[in-house]
């Protein structure tokens, strides 16, 4: 059995070398293919002094996250092919062992892994990803989407695997695309028969500390693009799941009175709201 590791990068030399290190240290060895879309922090002058990885690169203006990430997958060699973000750092050296353990299924296509917030970054941060990624593994299926909904789409390339054969049946990710990349290829492999997994034993650190602007950016656009492939998307309501989230993290902060964080949580929110708004309006027009 081959596996291969794909990471995209900008600017990384701040992380990168630290997750190859995570990766090096690894109970199963992989292939790495790092995949650079012109970086001008040193990140590629750091990269060409490791040895055993694979560097591309590409124009910045280039880049897409599904073009690229497909292009990468077919330049690499495993029978399962990880995907990983720069800033995502596993947090035990059997992480690509226990990704891969659902994949004894044979209908399991893909696999994504449980988040955890880095320590340095704020409580909401944690009790989100409590929320997205809770401490239990399952497997699911195209009949489990009315018991699911949204959630029968979640998955997310921050720390992700998928079978090549079942990848390269169902025609690769959608290119080229702005985000959700991950949600989409989902869709794709649910309706096409197969199943997917969520491995809670599979964990990265992997957060952030987003200004308002970026949260209000980073929701319209995925909700622009959720919006043009809604029909892709058959029963996903996000807007009653992310109700559900918000009370969730609220309701854990007032218990332990962080009222400070709980204000500056909702102001994000609003953001993020206002940003999903905008992102929907857009996708009702064709682009």
């Amino acid at each position: 059995m081959k596996v291969s590791v794909i990471i995209p990068t900008l600017n990384a030399a701040g992380c990168i070398l630290p997750l190859l290190e995570r990766l090096r240290s690894q109970t199963v060895s992989a292939e790495i293919l790092i995949i650079d879309s012109s970086s001008d922090d040193g990140t590629t002058a750091l990269l060409h002094k490791e040895e055993g990885i694979t560097v591309l690169s590409i124009p910045r203006s280039s880049f897409d996250h599904g073009g690229t990430r497909d292009m990468a997958l077919r330049r690499s060699s495993g029978d399962f092919v990880l995907f990983l973000t720069q800033d995502a750092l596993p947090v035990s050296n059997d992480y690509i062992e226990k990704l891969l353990a659902p994949f004894e299924n044979s209908s399991v296509a893909a696999v994504c892994g449980r988040q955890a917030a880095y320590p340095q970054h704020p409580e909401s941060e944690r009790l989100t990803r409590e929320f997205n990624y809770p401490g239990v593994s399952r497997v699911w299926s195209r009949d489990d989407i009315p018991r699911y909904g949204v959630k029968a789409y979640f998955f997310s390339d921050v720390c992700s695997a998928y079978r090549r054969s079942a990848y390269e049946a169902v025609g690769g990710f959608d290119r080229p695309l702005a985000t959700n990349e991950d949600m989409l290829m989902a869709s794709k492999l649910i309706h096409a028969g197969y199943s997917l997994a969520y491995c809670a034993e599979a964990a990265v650190y992997h957060s952030h500390a987003f200004t308002l602007r970026q949260d209000y950016t980073r929701s319209a656009l995925s909700a622009r693009v959720m919006e043009q492939y809604k029909d892709r998307l058959p029963g996903a309501d996000s807007d009653a799941e992310g109700f559900r989230m918000v009370f969730f993290v609220l309701g854990r902060l007032l218990k332990k009175l962080r009222l400070g964080q709980c204000f500056s949580f909702g102001i994000h929110v609003v953001a993020r709201f206002l940003g999903s708004r905008k992102g929907k309006k857009q996708g009702k027009t064709p682009q």
